[in-house]
């Protein structure tokens, strides 16, 4: 078992002018096989798991359902609303957060965004508008957001500070930022335990770790939100566990699906994947079996002044 913590139709964007409208304008979707995808840090969507893209699109959709509830009530205790939108998503994805927050937000205004367009367009239909852009370089007007979110996006990049600075431009006095990561030291607790998966699951994260990534990226949150100049830093924990939830709908983090990319480059041996596979069939089969998965929401606000008054140019760079 892993305990180691997803042809398009045309899209628009939203480019958030000063006094919070939205005016579209064409959002370039990548359609050349031959281009080289872009650089999401660790994150690599045809490689995390089983399936390539469709077996990631799978994964994140589960990922949303099973903590969605928990994740969107830290975010109201947080302080979101949907009066005092716009919110923008950062590393939106395939849009499962997006949809459920569209869902259950209908009066809040809602931007997706995410360095990927292949995946993006995936999006279309989340009640938002999409932009395809870096997290560090956006291309939305100064202190036009009431919301910036964040969510599993952080632990993908080398360095964090230039997204969080952007979300910091864009948002307004007072706006919120609002972003949910994991850390793995205490995100999976289980029981039973298998030490022997011990090495497996340290290859998992010396490989995230090796392209960019941090895992324990939890225990930094507040700090890396006050270094950036945001006040009011707040840290929230949610738990999700078998006792609510079928051990099944765990399988996206658990299961041996996470591991078959890192099979197929040569990372893990056969014998690995398949000890894997085996713990995880047992643990699914123990009717005691219990497992908890630990998250964290950390919330800042944006102070009067804005980092910086400078405005895009046109177009998505």
């Amino acid at each position: 078992m892993t305990t180691a913590p997803t042809p398009p139709p045309p899209a628009t964007a939203a480019h958030l002018t000063d006094n919070g409208h939205d005016t579209a304008r064409p959002v370039p979707i990548r359609k050349d096989p031959a281009t080289p995808a872009p650089n999401a840090g660790s994150y690599n969507p045809a490689a995390t798991t089983a399936g390539g893209m469709a077996g990631e699109l799978a994964r994140l959709e589960a990922q949303a359902a099973l903590s969605f509830d928990e994740e969107l009530s830290l975010l109201r205790e947080l302080g979101l609303t949907a009066s005092n939108g716009p919110l923008v998503e950062v590393g939106a994805g395939s849009g499962a957060i997006t949809r459920r927050l569209s869902q259950a937000m209908p009066d809040l205004s809602l931007v997706a965004v995410d360095i990927d367009p292949d995946l993006l367009a995936h999006a279309e239909g989340a009640g938002a508008e999409l932009v395809v852009a870096d997290a560090a370089d956006l291309p939305l007007e100064t202190a036009s957001a009431g919301y910036v979110l964040l969510r599993y996006v952080l632990q993908h990049l080398s360095d964090p500070a230039p997204a969080l600075a952007e979300a910091r431009r864009i948002l307004r006095p007072g706006g919120r930022i609002l972003v949910t990561e994991v850390d793995a030291s205490c995100w999976g607790l289980a029981d039973p335990t298998y030490p022997e998966l011990a090495g497996i699951h340290a290859k998992m994260a010396a490989t995230q770790q090796a392209a960019g990534g941090d895992r324990t990226i939890g225990r930094r949150l507040t700090r890396l939100l006050r270094d950036t100049g945001f006040t009011e830093v707040a840290l929230r924990p949610f738990a999700t566990t078998n006792d609510t939830r079928p051990t099944d709908d765990f399988a996206p983090h658990l299961g041996p699906g996470r591991l078959q990319p890192l099979l197929a480059a040569g990372v893990l041996s056969l014998r690995e994947f398949a000890l894997a596979a085996d713990r995880w069939n047992r643990f699914r089969a123990d009717p005691n079996a219990w497992v908890m998965l630990l998250g964290f929401t950390a919330a800042g606000t944006a102070p009067d002044a804005p980092a910086d008054g400078r405005r895009p140019t046109e177009g998505i760079q």
